[in-house]
């Protein structure tokens, strides 16, 4: 499953779609503007609310929070610092951690679990938008929550670089 997310640089809320590889709008991620988190929705094409993401406030690093029907999903933070790598791990409630790593400069990153691929973030600039993509490799795989990672992992490395 391919999808390709149309992020927003410059607009109030954050808020972007995200469309799978034919074109169709599939998620909305809804950014919230003026709070004292950065937080975001990923809603479907009728608006309901799939996930929840926001960071924590009081963490030693960046940390943010997956939240699925307000139970806690995922919690996400930067691994280690590195010139020129970012690692993030994935700490999901059943005790599941995933990796995602990537190379700074190329803009890529890699969803692992165990050494198995999941998911890859692929970004590139353009003009107005910051456009990545997220393939999931795996079918079985949940995609909401995968790009849910995506969504955190990109923030997170943007507010790294800044």
């Amino acid at each position: 499953m391919r999808f390709l997310v149309r992020d927003r640089l410059l607009g109030i809320g954050e808020d972007y779609w995200i469309e799978d590889d034919r074109g169709n709008k599939v998620y909305l991620v809804d950014g919230k503007a003026m709070r004292l988190r950065d937080t975001f929705e990923l809603k479907d094409t009728q608006g309901r609310v799939l996930i929840d993401i926001h960071q924590k406030m009081l963490a030693l690093r960046d940390t943010m929070v997956i939240e699925r029907d307000g139970e806690p999903l995922a919690r996400i933070r930067r691994k280690r610092l590195s010139l020129l790598r970012n690692h993030y791990r994935v700490y999901l409630v059943d005790g599941t951690e995933l990796d995602v790593s990537g190379k700074i400069l190329d803009r890529e990153f890699a969803v692992e679990y165990d050494g198995e691929l999941l998911a890859v973030i692929s970004r590139r600039w353009l003009t107005i938008r910051d456009t990545y993509g997220v393939d999931v490799v795996r079918e079985d795989a949940d995609p909401a929550l995968l790009i849910a990672v995506a969504v955190c992992v990109v923030h997170l490395a943007e507010k790294g670089d800044d």
